[in-house]
């Protein structure tokens, strides 16, 4: 079943009107025809059971059968502080993490990132990565879209994270499991939870320090390999899946 997300305004008491790229796709991609079963979800995070009933050349209109009560979405508001990587890496972070349930990502230029983003280069990434978050929400069938923030500091990005319930900080040399299990073992339902992961060249030692300086912040190890910038921070998300998701 196909996934469409609308804005609130196009939801009405017994339909939902599909406007923009979505109606192409529709007809000319999908191929789609009346009767055809889809899910559509309102900016709000309220999803619905459709059928199309009508295919327009501005519109298709999607008539309700039932509200999705259950969802998809975790009860944990979770933060992806992600280390700017190389090449298009972030693409695949962005697609993975959106699927693995994350509500945002933060790219963060930390010292030893290679990648350097003016405000230009910035602003037109950022529109490709939220693209991503977008398509990946609905291959994911995804009640919300994830938001992918404008890169900030490291600095920046500790301050954000420290209003968080709990930040976690997958750090190569930090070592034994059985802390990780712990932590991950205490979180509860409902808690904002942040992600902090370097780019390739790991955390600058004063980077790793600042992390100390905050309560709601840990160091946790992710096993004895070390993993890819582009893995890290999808096996930390994988973590908390398995101890979140019901």
């Amino acid at each position: 079943m196909y996934q469409f997300f609308v804005e609130e305004e196009q939801v009405h008491s017994d339909s939902i009107s599909i406007t923009g790229g979505d109606v192409n796709h529709i007809k000319n991609v999908l191929r789609m025809k009346n009767g055809e079963k889809i899910r559509v979800s309102s900016k709000s995070g309220q999803a619905y059971f459709c059928h199309i009933s009508s295919i327009q050349d501005d519109e298709v209109i999607a008539a309700i059968d039932s509200a999705d009560d259950t969802g998809t979405e975790l009860d944990n508001h979770i933060v992806l502080y992600q280390g700017l990587p190389k090449g298009d890496k972030m693409e695949l972070i962005i697609q993975k993490a959106v699927e693995l349930g994350v509500s945002e990502i933060v790219p963060v230029a930390m010292k030893n990132c290679v990648v350097k983003l003016d405000e230009k280069k910035a602003a037109k990434k950022l529109q490709r990565w939220q693209a991503i978050a977008e398509s990946a929400a609905k291959q994911s069938k995804r009640t919300v879209i994830p938001t992918v923030k404008q890169p900030v500091t490291y600095k920046e990005a500790l301050k954000i994270a420290s209003e968080l319930d709990i930040t976690l900080v997958p750090y190569e040399n930090e070592h034994g499991m059985d802390a990780t299990r712990e932590i991950m073992g205490q979180l509860k339902a409902g808690q904002t939870i942040g992600v902090v992961v370097g780019p390739e060249g790991g955390f600058a030692p004063e980077e790793i320090a600042l992390v100390d300086e905050h309560a709601t912040m840990h160091r946790i190890s992710l096993g004895r390999r070390i993993l890819r910038t582009e893995t890290a921070g999808l096996a930390a998300l994988a973590m908390l899946v398995y101890n979140l998701d019901v």
